[in-house]
């Protein structure tokens, strides 16, 4: 099995790379023995890679964790186009480093026992929802004056109070207008 990241080949033996979708529900049942689920999404694939890596080939272990270690502007974790054949099968074509990387000595053999997860970066799910429409907000009123309208007798008529406005509140009224319908 081959995973490359950005080109760059992961080097190790006997390499296992297991992909995983979660799909994220919530019981509706309450204290019932109902069975339904509320469907709340699926959440970015994973990709858990298990190798090892002979104590003689310690630079190929330095080489990941450079890759683990790497960042984007921002200090944003580094994002990786990925070459497996597994990833590739689950959709996947963008990782990055997730949940940390793990090398333990072997108790027989002199290697280390590599395992780390990459997980899915802009997922199919993640466009598809930034891409939806937000829901839409209602305004909302109630009868009577509105409160804060400030001062005694007759402040509150709607002539004095646009010039009190700074900036960013007639921003705001514009936009509170265009929602509510007002003029």
């Amino acid at each position: 099995m081959t995973l490359l990241l950005d080109g760059q080949k992961v080097q190790g033996k006997r390499m296992k790379v297991t992909a995983n979708l979660r799909i994220e529900a919530d019981d509706m049942s309450g204290q019932t023995s109902g069975t339904q689920k509320a469907h709340k999404g699926f959440k970015p694939k994973t990709l858990t890679v298990s190798l090892t890596i002979p104590y003689v080939d310690k630079d190929n272990l330095r080489s990941l964790m450079r890759l683990a270690e790497a960042t984007a502007g921002g200090g944003q974790l580094k994002t990786y186009r990925v070459v497996n054949d597994t990833a590739a099968a689950f959709g996947i074509r963008q990782v990055q480093f997730a949940e940390g990387v793990s090398a333990r000595e072997d108790d027989v053999l002199a290697q280390w026992i590599v395992q780390f997860t990459l997980s899915e970066k802009l997922s199919n799910p993640e466009k598809v929802e930034s891409r939806r429409k937000a829901n839409g907000t209602t305004a909302q009123s109630a009868p009577g004056q509105s409160v804060g309208a400030g001062g005694e007798s007759g402040a509150g008529t709607g002539t004095g109070g646009a010039q009190e406005l700074t900036g960013f509140e007639s921003v705001l009224k514009r936009v509170d207008d265009y929602l509510g319908g007002g003029s």
